[in-house]
């Protein structure tokens, strides 16, 4: 488990829940590392001001990772965490390595509007 607020997906099959229940969905998949941590915490500052958003995370080493890290956008990442953005169960956007709150800000208002 990580240490985050943002709510925790564990199997491939909770990923496909929410991706296929919820219309616009954030996952950051990753560890608790030094590129990673600073994705949580915008995560966890943007819930509310983004509230038609569903904000999770997964831990990146786990079996039920393999799903995102199986997405074809993810297949070239080298870094962590892989953050893949999904609208109506479609991958919009994916992004690897640190982010600054601007650029998560920037993919959620354009894939993502209210």
């Amino acid at each position: 488990m990580l240490d985050t607020n943002i709510k925790q997906l564990e199997t491939e099959e909770d990923v496909k829940k929410v991706i296929t229940e919820n219309e616009n969905v954030m996952i950051c998949c990753g560890r608790m590392g030094p590129m990673c941590i600073p994705v949580y915490g915008i995560m966890e500052e943007l819930k509310k001001s983004f509230s038609h958003v569903k904000f999770h995370a997964q831990s990146f080493d786990i079996p039920g990772a393999m799903f995102i890290k199986k997405i074809p956008e993810c297949s070239s990442f080298r870094g962590l965490p892989f953050t893949v953005y999904f609208k109506n169960g479609e991958v919009v956007a994916a992004t690897t390595s640190i982010q600054t709150k601007e650029q998560v800000i920037e993919i959620l208002e354009q894939k993502f509007k209210a």
